[in-house]
């Protein structure tokens, strides 16, 4: 079969990448290395480096019919899209629009879409979430992921193109970006325990605030099942544990396993972030039959991986 994956230079989208390709198929990829690496990018593929948002990268395709397009790539900071808005949009919300429109020129009818838990924002009295939750998004990165997943259900109600719009919570394991300070709670504390330029670790917000934390091989296992699984077809689907991990517990279990003795400095949060939410992921569980990572499990293999690497 024939896929294409773009993100593919980034954490998620190389795991998926090579996924599909370990089991011999065909596999594009568009990635315009702002925040993937080259290395990342699996063997084999057919390798696009352009934006996705512009026309001339889709023309660069030549028309190729996929069997699925997984679209992981993206702008996936909320800090950063208060930094710059308008490349936020493109890249979230008008590369969507585009690549559903070469779904209709091409004949593709399987769209999956990596969409956020940002779109829940935060509500009063409210933690956990389910997918019949109203929306209220807190940044400008929500906004464009809620209004690609508008699109796709138009899209499919219009020219009858399958779309599952995964709203993942807080993904993590081997392979993230350690040096990508603004992204990944997990990465970014990791990266400042283990690296000794950074003689204390800076938290950017409260103690107590908590996240929903996935492991990568999870979030690549139920990424790919759902372009197959005909009970994912067309669905909104929260890709998360159903437990909260709190910024504390996080720091905690770090030091605990490096054994460091690194001071922690709080800060002021970012704009944009949230306090903290969790999945009902319910609706998940009743499709999807696999064991989750457990955050201390997963954190160990990270661990493991940073230290190899």
């Amino acid at each position: 079969m024939r896929y294409l994956v773009t993100g593919g230079a980034g954490f998620i989208g190389s795991a998926i990448a090579n996924r599909l390709l370990n089991e011999g198929n065909e596999v594009y990829v568009i990635d315009n290395l702002q925040t993937g690496h080259l290395s990342n990018i699996p063997k084999n593929t057919v390798f696009i480096n352009e934006d996705f948002s512009k026309n001339e990268t889709i023309e660069k395709l030549q028309n190729a019919k996929f069997d699925v397009i997984f679209h992981i790539g993206g702008q996936s900071s909320g800090e950063i899209s208060f930094e710059d808005p308008e490349y936020d949009l493109n890249t979230n919300t008008l590369s969507t629009l585009k690549l559903l429109q070469y779904c209709v020129k091409t004949g593709c009818k399987k769209f999956v879409y990596a969409s956020t838990m940002s779109v829940y924002g935060e509500q009063s009295n409210k933690e956990q979430f389910s997918e019949d939750d109203v929306e209220n998004p807190k940044s400008f990165y929500a906004v464009g992921k809620l209004a690609s997943e508008k699109y796709m259900k138009i899209f499919a109600q219009q020219y009858d193109i399958e779309y599952v719009a995964l709203r993942y919570f807080n993904v993590y394991g081997p392979g993230q970006n350690l040096e990508n300070l603004k992204q990944g709670m997990v990465s970014i504390y990791l990266k400042q325990f283990l690296d000794d330029s950074f003689e204390k670790v800076l938290v950017k917000g409260d103690l107590n605030r908590f996240r929903d934390l996935i492991y990568i091989d999870d979030v690549v296992d139920i990424t790919i099942e759902s372009s197959r699984n005909d009970k994912f077809k067309n669905k909104i689907l929260n890709i998360g544990t159903g437990k909260k991990t709190t910024v504390k517990q996080i720091l905690t279990l770090i030091k605990d396993n490096l054994q460091s003795t690194k001071d922690i400095v709080i800060s002021k949060g970012t704009p944009g972030d949230q306090f903290g939410i969790y999945a009902n992921n319910q609706l998940l569980l009743s499709i999807y039959d696999k064991p989750l990572t457990s955050f201390e499990q997963g954190l160990k293999k990270m661990i493991e991986w940073v230290k190899e690497n």
